[in-house]
């Protein structure tokens, strides 16, 4: 992940044996049963159509910025399957990379597709990601529409990926769908930015919110162009 407030930066400057007795056979069922509880972040992903992933061979997307009259675009193409990315400025500028590859001349790009589709697939990430905790859940009143609503805390490890450290306060609601969150840099107390998750729509059974705004009503961060394959 890229730290999220770097992108607000950027528009400022420009922008997871049969046993053989019957007593074995009962006790090998209660682990299994126990097994399959899912934990809080997967029961997220699920409800955001995590189980369809799989069937995902192609998304395309445009990850756009408006704060106050300045805009803010990366144009995207991502083979999952294959780890390709491709990234368009949206005129004849195209450059293809493999993420199995990144070097000094692509490790830029990489880093604002994997803040890009932080942002699209956040659901997602809360089981993809390694080196995180995640908090038990709580109730507590949500800071943009200051309703009530479960939440949980997002926590990355100190070291690995591009901007380790970093805490996100998680807000979702009984269904398990993201409302809002609150995205603190280096995990300080302080809110670095929070937004809310709206405008969902269903693509092939994956869930996206499409807009995400703060509270100041002058910012949001939304995708158009949005196909999954």
């Amino acid at each position: 992940m890229i730290r999220l407030l770097t992108i607000l930066c950027m528009i400022i400057v420009l922008v997871s044996c049969k046993t053989e007795t019957k007593e074995q056979n009962t006790t090998t069922e209660t682990i299994s049963e126990e097994q399959k509880e899912l934990t809080v972040a997967e029961k997220i992903a699920q409800a955001h159509g995590f189980d369809n992933w799989k069937n995902v061979n192609e998304i395309e997307f445009t990850f756009n910025v408006d704060r106050g009259e300045n805009h803010f675009e990366r144009i995207w193409l991502w083979e999952p399957k294959k780890n390709r990315v491709i990234f368009s400025t949206g005129t004849d500028s195209i450059v293809v990379f493999n993420r199995s590859k990144i070097d000094s001349t692509t490790i830029k790009l990489d880093q604002g597709f994997i803040n890009d589709k932080y942002w699209l697939l956040v659901p997602f990430q809360l089981v993809w990601d390694e080196g995180t905790t995640i908090s038990k859940p709580l109730k507590e009143v949500a800071p943009i529409s200051k309703t009530e609503l479960n939440k949980i805390t997002l926590t990355y490890g100190n070291e690995g990926g591009y901007t380790p450290g970093d805490a996100y306060d998680i807000f979702y609601d009984e269904d398990f769908m993201i409302k809002e969150w609150v995205f603190r840099e280096g995990n300080s107390k302080e809110p670095s930015m929070t937004t809310t998750f709206e405008n969902y729509e269903d693509f092939n059974g994956i869930k996206i919110a499409k807009d995400h705004k703060m509270a100041e009503g002058n910012f949001n961060l939304y995708f158009s162009n949005l196909k999954v394959k």
